[in-house]
């Protein structure tokens, strides 16, 4: 019996006061619904359908995938309701998983045993949580059997006290699926149509309903509103934590390393607390990263040291590097290997061959800096003119002096020397010496004037 899989995202979040649609809301630099697709597709449905509602346009918008069948629920009235939606677009003898766009952490493990279970009957996921309030309560017979889910707004005070409680999760044939949705009512305090009405007709029909334990509370954990989301953004990021920990990566912290969207590390790194990386991120082997560093869409070849308080964005960083502390490294830089990036260096769009070194407070961007070369403390590249950009090349085995203005566009020879204070505003010839700056005069017998 081949799979296919339903998503409802239709929810409008009024409780996030946000007017981003809930399942937009990112976890680990993604969105909701994304983590939840990406679940989906490691079961290898047929289809996944997605079910969205007012204003869901955007969602659609943010998941440009022509294999994704999209079903427009127009008016909220229910789960069982947005499950009707997608019914006519199942052909009878599949089996259809029934997942939530805003419960990111439920895993592939979970709903394969679900399937299996459902493949002849109904089988629903439930969970034992210590705070139910919410949640549907499963109600089950005197021999154990699972015979109905009772929503929390229908709930007596005998049915409150139930720990154990519905996910929402479902398995069934599409055929016997379809038929009892047909009976749902929605004669409830809601007046809306409850899709675990179900439960209580396959048990009427004699249709055996089976149940499939959550071991983890997380794994079916819901967002409703903010601090829900936070809660879970923690959770997830402890998890990714300890798997790099699991692989040979030394994390010093995990409940203080996030990671968003797709990062990749290789063996024997280690992060210091507060790294932040937002993919894609890709890292080679032992890689050391400091306290307090952002990396956003960088990649990192080997045996990179990176030291606290740098922040590197859309760059390639070759073996052997060493940048920062308080190193700013922004989009379209390449560094090569060996190179030295040292504390508060700002790079733009420049290119920095093997060997080279910027290594005290200087700017050097829209450049080129050749193999060995070195630029002093202070150095500045002046790429801009006010209206447009202008390009430095430096050569290999170049010195510029501290506190050098390099105005571009110029050239700096192989070999060549600029003296320290420097502003040079012509090319420099390979191997010759370029001083720019005024003569020193020194007035004998001059006064400071005095104060008042």
């Amino acid at each position: 019996m081949s799979l296919e899989v339903i998503v409802l995202a239709a929810g409008q979040g009024k409780r996030m006061y946000s007017r981003l649609p809930k399942v937009l809301h990112p976890l680990g630099g993604e969105p909701l619904l994304c983590h939840v697709l990406r679940t989906a597709r490691a079961l290898r449905p047929d289809r996944i359908h997605v079910v969205y509602g007012h204003g869901g346009e955007r969602v659609r918008e943010a998941f440009d995938d022509d294999s994704i069948n999209w079903a427009l629920q127009a008016e909220q009235l229910g789960t069982g309701h947005a499950v009707r939606q997608v019914l006519p677009h199942i052909e009878e003898g599949k089996l259809v998983l029934v997942l939530y766009g805003d419960v990111p952490l439920v895993s592939a493990a979970s709903l394969e045993a679900l399937c299996e279970a459902g493949r002849d009957g109904l089988a629903v996921l439930t969970a034992h949580l210590p705070n139910p309030a919410g949640y549907g309560r499963v109600r089950r017979d005197p021999s154990g059997q699972v015979i109905r889910i009772v929503e929390d707004m229908e709930a007596g005070g005998g049915e409150r006290s139930i720990t154990e409680v519905n996910t929402g999760f479902i398995a069934a044939p599409s055929e016997r699926l379809a038929g009892w949705l047909s009976r749902v009512g929605s004669e409830n305090s809601q007046g809306e149509y409850y899709l675990t009405d179900v439960v209580q007709l396959a048990v009427r029909d004699e249709v055996p309903v089976r149940d499939v334990s959550a071991e983890n509370p997380w794994d079916v954990t819901g967002v409703n509103k903010g601090s829900e989301l936070a809660l879970l953004e923690r959770e997830f990021q402890k998890r990714r934590a300890l798997e790099l920990a699991d692989r040979g990566v030394t994390v010093l912290d995990p409940y203080r390393l996030d990671m968003r969207g797709e990062v990749e590390v290789g063996s024997d790194c280690m992060f210091d607390a507060n790294v932040v990386m937002e993919g894609p991120v890709r890292m080679g082997n032992n890689v050391q990263v400091g306290a307090n560093c952002i990396l956003s869409d960088v990649r990192i070849g080997n045996n990179v040291l990176i030291k606290p308080n740098s922040v590197i964005e859309k760059t390639v960083i070759g073996d052997s590097a060493t940048i920062g502390p308080f190193a700013r490294v922004r989009p379209g830089t390449q560094i090569a290997e060996h190179v030295h990036v040292g504390n508060f260096v700002e790079l733009k769009n420049a290119q920095l061959s093997t060997g080279a070194k910027v290594n005290h407070l200087s700017y050097v961007g829209d450049s080129s800096v050749g193999e060995r070369s070195n630029v002093g403390a202070g150095v500045i590249t002046c790429n801009y003119d006010g209206a447009h950009k202008h390009r430095t090349v430096v050569g290999d085995d170049a010195f510029i002096g501290s506190n050098s203005q390099l105005v571009a566009p110029v050239r700096i020879g192989s070999g060549a020397t600029v003296g320290a204070g420097s502003t040079i505003t012509e090319d420099v010839p390979e191997n010759a010496l370029a001083l720019g700056r005024a003569r020193q005069r020194n007035i004998q017998g001059w006064k400071r004037p005095p104060k008042d």
